[in-house]
Order: structure tokens, then C-alpha cells, then sequence
């Protein structure tokens, strides 16, 4: 689309993962140190949050690639699953292949088999949760129970639960009071700030260029960084918007015109997201959790929680700090980007 355009060989803000375009940011190197302390150090559960979008996932693959292949990994990314779903799915990621009529004694027995044939052979297994929100109680309980699987000096299998930030929530519940004594490394990913922001965008740029890397003025990235919240997720978005207009007006040089073009067309510009069709729009209410308190020193506090919108109403009760209720009729996209721009914010953000 606009790569030949501005000498680019591929999209720097692609949406898609990609451990080659990690900006090592003070925030994103700190996350990484408590990772690879936590798997190098053999410690018991490892807990890395972050709000939705932030980089949990990129982070987390970037780690994962720089482990010898003395590493057994299984990495779950599909966590709607019960307790004897969860094991089922940790076999078959680590390559075994649970049979259908076991029982889930015969099925934890077939694991821990593995498991130990592993340690004997110098190898270490991993098991990595991603989106780790989503688990019920029971399976969460379910993955403590595993970490009970240990030799009289070390523990067979170690543990790297990743989520976002209703994850510390839900292990501050008395259920999974166990659980969370057993969790040595946490750390909470936060925002860009606006200095990270303007480097990060550059970095990107740079490292898509096929030559003299096309840049964006600190002017610009201030303006991104102000209406992003210093997610990396929506700064992508929004970068490949103005990327996207400035190929569409012919402009090499990216200025805070064509910026602010982009966030008026994306129905940023008052600070708020793009209304969304009154079927898609999650609702906004929610009441306050109970705070998790680590063995460990604790996070620096969560940011304040991604915008949600509530279903359009002429009346609505009043919304929580920092969400989001739209009242009145929906005004319609003014062009066929910002109508796709409304559909993801209400499908993925």
C-alpha cells in the first residue's frame, strides 16, 4: 500500500507480534529482566500483566526465543478451558497425546512421566499461560497442583502466567490464597511515556526502512502519544493511520496537520474512542476488585483501565472514572477507514 511510497519493506505498525520490533524501552527492559530472572532462577510462579494492547505478547515471544533448546515450552493461548480441558491442553503442547478415555489420574500420571524423563535428560519445562484473565478458579487451581510436581531439589515444571490486569484480581480472591504465596517474580507492564512514545515510533520506522528512515517529528508523536495513552497497540494503530493518509495526500513529510487529520477521522479527537454499533458495545459497568499483594515488592499501581463503551442511550447511569457512556443518536463514520476503525475498537479493544 504506502510502503514503496515512503521506502519502506514491510508496515512498521503491523498489529501482528513481532519480536523484531521491540523497542527495549526502560519499562520493557525492566518486564524483561523480572522474566528472565524469574525462568533462569527457576522460580516458582512468574506473573507479568499489563493492560490490554501494551506488549505483554511481544515481550513474552522476544524471551521465549532466547531460551536454549534445553527448554521444553508449552504455551497456551486459548484459556477458556475447565480444569481436565487445561491439562489435556498442556500434553499436547508439550507434544504428548492424552488419550481420550483416561482419566484424569491416568492423564496427570502420563504428565509427570514426562516431566521427570525431562529433567533427567537436563532439560527445563515450561509452561507459559497466556491470557491467564480468562481461567476459572478451578483451573487455576488446577495449575498450582502441577507446580506441586517436584524432586526433593527443584520443582519439574515452572510456571509463567501472563494477563491483564484483572488477573492480579483474581488471584487476590481467598480461593487461591495457595496460588499467589507461591508467586516469586510479578511485575505490571505500563504505558509508553511520551519520550518512549517518540522512540518507539522512530524505531519502528527505522528498522521497515530501506534506506534513509522516514521519521516522525516530536511535534507528531506528542499528538499520537496524547491520544494513544502510550498503549503500543493503539500508537500502531493510529501511526499506520497517518502513514496511511499521508500516502492518500501525496505527503512525504509527516506533519501535525496531517496528524490531527488522522485523529479527527479516527473520532479521537475530544479524547474519546469512535462510537460503536449498539450490539458490539460491551458494557461499561464495574464494580471495584480487592488490590493483590505479591510476596514480592510490589508493582508499580495498574493505569488507569482501557475506555469501555456502554450501549448508546438517551439516559444512562453514571459511569465509573475513566469509562466512557455515549448519549444520543450515533453520528454516522465519515469515511470508509474510520467505519473499520469503529468495528475494531468494538471487536478488539
Amino acid at each position: 500500500m504506502y510502503e514503496r511510497f515512503y521506502g519502506l519493506r514491510e508496515r512498521p505498525f503491523s498489529l501482528t507480534p513481532d519480536p523484531s520490533y521491540l523497542y527495549p524501552s526502560s519499562v520493557h527492559k525492566e518486564a524483561l529482566n523480572h522474566l528472565r530472572y524469574g525462568i533462569e532462577g527457576h522460580a516458582g510462579f512468574i506473573v507479568i500483566t499489563g493492560e490490554i494492547g501494551c506488549g505483554k505478547t511481544t515481550m513474552l515471544q522476544t524471551v521465549l526465543r532466547s531460551l536454549d533448546k534445553k527448554t521444553s515450552i508449552a504455551r497456551l493461548m486459548n484459556t477458556m478451558l475447565d480444569a481436565r480441558e487445561l491439562i489435556e491442553a498442556i500434553m499436547l503442547d508439550f507434544g504428548l497425546e492424552p488419550h481420550h478415555n483416561s482419566s484424569k489420574p491416568y492423564l496427570l500420571r502420563d504428565l509427570a512421566r514426562f516431566l521427570v524423563d525431562q529433567r533427567n535428560a537436563g532439560r527445563l519445562s515450561l509452561l507459559v499461560i497466556d491470557e491467564a484473565q480468562n481461567l476459572s478458579i478451578q483451573a487455576l487451581e488446577e495449575v498450582r497442583m502441577l507446580s506441586n510436581l517436584e524432586t526433593e531439589k527443584s520443582k519439574l515444571i515452572h510456571i509463567v502466567l501472563v494477563g491483564q490486569p484483572n488477573l492480579r484480581d483474581l488471584l487476590a480472591r481467598p480461593e487461591l490464597e495457595q496460588l499467589r504465596q507461591r508467586v516469586t517474580v510479578s511485575y505490571h507492564l505500563e504505558p509508553l511515556k511520551a519520550d518512549d512514545t517518540c522512540a518507539y515510533i522512530n524505531h519502528r520506522l527505522k528498522h521497515a526502512s530501506l534506506g534513509p528512515p522516514l521519521t516522525f517529528p516530536r511535534a507528531v508523536t506528542d499528538i499520537v502519544h496524547a491520544h494513544s495513552r502510550g498503549v503500543a497497540r493503539m500508537i500502531n494503530v493510529i501511526a499506520d493511520a497517518i502513514l496511511l493518509y499521508g500516502y492518500g495526500g501525496d505527503k512525504h513529510v509527516i506533519d501535525e496537520a496531517l496528524a490531527n487529520e488522522v485523529i479527527v477521522e479516527l473520532g479521537l479527537a475530544d479524547g474519546q474512542p469512535p462510537p460503536a454499533d449498539d450490539d458490539d458495545a460491551p458494557d461499561s459497568g464495574s464494580a471495584a476488585e480487592p488490590t493483590l499483594t505479591m510476596p514480592v515488592t510490589p508493582p508499580p499501581p495498574a493505569s488507569a483501565p482501557t475506555p469501555v463503551l456502554a450501549p448508546i442511550r438517551r439516559t444512562a447511569p453514571p459511569a465509573p472514572p475513566n469509562h466512557y457512556v455515549l448519549l444520543g443518536p450515533e453520528p454516522p463514520p465519515r469515511s470508509a477507514f474510520a467505519a473499520w476503525w469503529a468495528r475494531f475498537r468494538a471487536q478488539t479493544l
